[in-house]
């Protein structure tokens, strides 16, 4: 489909405002102007937003042409932003490849979607895939970190406040909301919130308005909603763990990313990619190892995969990845295990070397988090039970001792 748009001798400044309008609103399909021989150099320059000039008389055939030129052009152009978009997804699967099919079509919704995934499986890259791939990709793209949300500071995170709305305001602060305005406002791991952040944000996708802090009026929200979940939010609202009418308002459409243990076909694909980004073309991956990696179920999918393949492309020098090369279930190389005597098996050995690691990648991910459990899991690559599992297991607490 293309837009047509003829300017009559006569109405030069109503056309003009309108060529203006075109130019703020960037229509997604190609605009060819039909303008008058004696336009205005105004009239000319209000044109340029369009994608083709054309001025009277006008023949059929050469406004055909250049209407099938720019339809061409316009698909190579969605085709190279889609390819740019979802390349991070590097994949064979085929239930994995119809739902990048779908992201395709549910950008074009302008709709809120939500993400479920596993930890790793790569939620906010499809949110800015679906961002990048919608009619609002020049506006901004804002994630939300929700767990780092305490319910104090929610609204003013999200809504801003204005000068004077409490005593530390000294000025006006736009929130994330604000901030998003002709773009996407993504709330990752929205199923972290508590139940009264849950009851302000229903409010807000309810009314589709908020009210910044000590403000005196509501201010519309002009943003598409994304928001994604660690947990099947079905049950969770089950559990009455979260509220089922902010269920419903959230998973308008919905995308579900398998998780890599489901498609093990392609282990071995994202492995000789990411071996080729941190090892060089000269790295090469041993079959023994390959098979290591294909034996594993990946609990932190593809982000582990990612930082597994990276510790072993430093720790094999001469660029052969082996067995010994690779240790799963954290993101740097594991010390050796200093108190393992020589004659000890390589099981026994390999166990001790990765206790050892474990312990000490924990305490000093904890110490850099100021004992903030959540954000340490995040970085490890692990849901926070799992990795709450770990400090049980070596009694350590959350403050790294």
């Amino acid at each position: 489909m293309a837009l047509v748009i003829a300017v009559a001798d006569d109405g030069e400044p109503r056309s003009i405002e309108l060529l203006r309008q075109l130019a703020g609103r960037k229509p997604r399909c190609p605009c060819i102007a039909i303008l008058p021989e004696s336009s205005s150099a105004d009239l000319l320059r209000a044109a340029a937003a369009a994608d083709d000039i054309v001025l009277e008389p006008v023949r059929v055939d050469e406004l055909r042409w250049r209407i099938d030129r720019l339809l061409g052009l316009q698909t190579v152009k969605t085709k190279l932003i889609e390819e740019v978009c979802l390349r991070g997804f590097i994949t064979q699967d085929a239930r994995l490849l119809r739902v990048l099919d779908d992201v395709r079509r549910l950008a074009r919704a302008n709709a809120p979607v939500l993400i479920v995934g596993e930890t790793g499986t790569g939620k906010e890259l499809c949110a800015r895939a679906l961002h990048h791939l919608s009619s609002r990709r020049d506006g901004p793209f804002v994630p939300v970190d929700c767990p780092a949300l305490p319910d104090h500071l929610l609204e003013n995170e999200l809504f801003g406040h204005v000068r004077g709305a409490y005593t530390d305001a000294h000025q006006e602060q736009k929130g994330l909301v604000a901030l998003a305005r002709g773009g996407t406002l993504f709330l990752d791991e929205v199923d972290s919130l508590s139940a009264a952040a849950q009851a302000k944000l229903l409010r807000f996708l309810q009314d589709r308005i908020y009210r910044p802090l000590g403000g005196d009026r509501f201010v519309p929200a002009d943003v598409t909603l994304l928001a994604a979940a660690n947990r099947d939010l079905r049950e969770c609202v089950e559990q009455q763990h979260f509220r089922g009418d902010l269920y419903y308002r959230l998973n308008v459409l919905n995308v579900v990313l398998p998780p890599l243990r489901e498609r093990p076909g392609d282990i071995e694909l994202l492995a000789l990619h990411y071996l080729r980004e941190f090892g060089g073309a000269a790295a090469v991956l041993s079959p023994s190892a390959l098979s290591l990696l294909r034996s594993y179920d990946w609990p932190g999918n593809v982000r582990e995969l990612i930082n597994t393949i990276m510790r072993a492309a430093v720790l094999a020098e001469n660029g052969r990845i082996l067995p010994a090369h690779i240790t799963f279930g954290s993101s740097l190389a594991a010390e050796p295990a200093r108190d393992a005597p020589p004659s000890a098996g390589y099981r026994e050995a390999r166990a001790k070397a990765l206790e050892a690691f474990e312990r000490k990648y924990v305490v000093d991910l904890l110490q850099r988090h100021h004992g903030n459990v959540t954000r340490a899991a995040r970085e490890a690559g692990k849901e926070r039970r799992a990795f709450g599992r770990i400090l049980r297991k070596y009694n350590i607490s959350r403050f790294g001792v």
